[in-house]
């Protein structure tokens, strides 16, 4: 975080949002009075080093970062020193748990004795419902709370100066495979700029698409990303769900490829301009060419015909996220329904076919509440390294709440540790 040169209310947050298909960096500053957030830059690369979350080559991936983050800079005209990391992947897990203490010690056995709620309560609390048994391999990425029960006085969101006998806390544990955040990490320290946050992308999405009634009253926020698809279920105020599917929009280009046997590359323009996730509303009439390719004949397919494999396979896909929403039992209860994002939401008719087969409310999420710049960075594409940069809001206030852990924190601690030694 750097503070701006014009005012000391304000400051700049830098969001680094790595995909499998582009890399995004967005530079915004922060009004810490109002909370307005205006974008001041945006760069973005390609992304041919990375899948599902795992890298697949180490160099080129951080010429690709660096690519990105010079760009927003050019734009911005700021310099950064550090900035908050996006991070997705089948590896990311997310569990629902629970803790509970007596406040005041043995005492509050005692009815007739009540004690106020301090910030230490609710950190014991808190240690205690994030005390689940992980592998060696996993960390916690994030502690987000649902709500506070105090006795029997529940849905709670800040418990601090209440009084009681006991505090149960309800949380959602979001973990991480530590060898993939400590790889990222490392790529973009290797640049100079240090990792201030690591934080799941499908959270980021949500931060910059989804309004607080919607977090309130029930909404599934969808990161339709090119290998993956983020899955992040609120309701009253609360991250009840999260999962990550390893399919996206990729999946599509690949049966396009091959059902039509051309490149990846002519494959992915010929979604974009002619493909259509309904079949019904695409025209059987209306013909394109297909390339041609080492002297054979030239073909042509109607935009319905091509229609048929990309609704086959999205229908796949939301199909999935609906399993994800009935393991979560909020099927009744999203009474805001579905807000896709992401760059797998831009195809065409999309938020038909999913309200045909969810039932629920559909809409396309794109970046809200951002100034400045926004006619570049308006696209769904964009709404997870926008959200990056408002995390910081949100953390500040979620700071004795929320008790954050971050893979970036630890590696930092590491670091300490080992400067100390040598």
């Amino acid at each position: 975080m750097i503070r701006s040169n014009l005012n000391s209310d304000k400051y700049i947050q830098a969001g680094l949002d790595i995909g499998s298909d582009k890399i995004c960096c967005a530079i915004s500053e922060i009004d810490l009075k109002s909370d307005a957030i205006k974008l001041l830059g945006l760069g973005n690369s390609q992304a041919t080093s990375i899948n599902r979350g795992a890298i697949t080559h180490r160099d080129n991936l951080i010429d690709e970062i660096e690519h990105a983050i010079n760009e927003a800079r050019t734009m911005s005209g700021v310099s950064i020193e550090n900035l908050s990391l996006g991070i997705s992947g089948e590896h990311i897990r997310g569990i629902n748990t629970q803790g509970a203490i007596a406040i005041g010690g043995s005492q509050a056995s005692n009815v007739s004795l009540q004690n106020e709620i301090t910030n230490n309560d609710v950190k014991k609390v808190l240690e205690l419902a994030k005390a689940i048994s992980l592998p060696m391999d996993r960390d916690i990425l994030h502690v987000l709370p649902q709500e506070y029960v105090i006795d029997t006085m529940n849905s709670i969101k800040d418990p601090i100066g209440l009084t009681g006998r006991r505090l149960e806390a309800k949380v959602h544990v979001i973990t991480v495979a530590t060898t993939a955040a400590t790889n990222l990490v490392s790529c973009v320290e290797e640049l100079g700029i240090r990792v201030e946050n690591i934080i799941y992308q499908g959270l980021a999405s949500s931060l910059s698409t989804l309004n607080e009634d919607e977090k309130k009253l029930g909404a599934v926020c969808v990161d339709i990303g090119a290998s993956t698809t983020d899955i992040v279920i609120y309701f009253e105020d609360g991250v009840q769900h999260t999962a990550t599917l390893g399919i996206g929009g990729a999946s599509i280009t690949n049966d396009i490829a091959v059902m039509l046997q051309i490149g990846i590359d002519e494959a992915e323009n010929i979604k974009r301009k002619y493909a259509s996730a309904k079949a019904s509303m695409s025209s059987p009439d209306l013909e394109f060419e297909l390339p041609a390719q080492n002297g054979n004949l030239k073909r042509k397919i109607s935009e319905n015909q091509l229609s048929q494999y990309v609704e086959a396979r999205m229908a796949e896909i939301i199909q999935l996220i609906m399993k994800e929403i009935s393991r979560a039992n909020l099927n009744d209860k999203l009474t805001f329904g579905m807000v896709l994002t992401g760059g797998g939401s831009e195809l065409k008719n999309l938020s038909s076919l999913a309200q045909e087969i969810s039932n629920l409310r559909v809409r396309i999420g794109h970046p809200e509440n951002i100034s400045g710049t926004v006619d570049i960075a308006s696209e769904p594409a964009f709404a997870s390294a926008i959200g990056l940069t408002k995390w910081k809001l949100t953390e500040d206030d979620l700071i004795i709440k929320n008790e954050e852990v971050t893979i970036s924190k630890a590696i930092g601690k590491v670091k300490s540790l080992f400067k100390e030694l040598f």
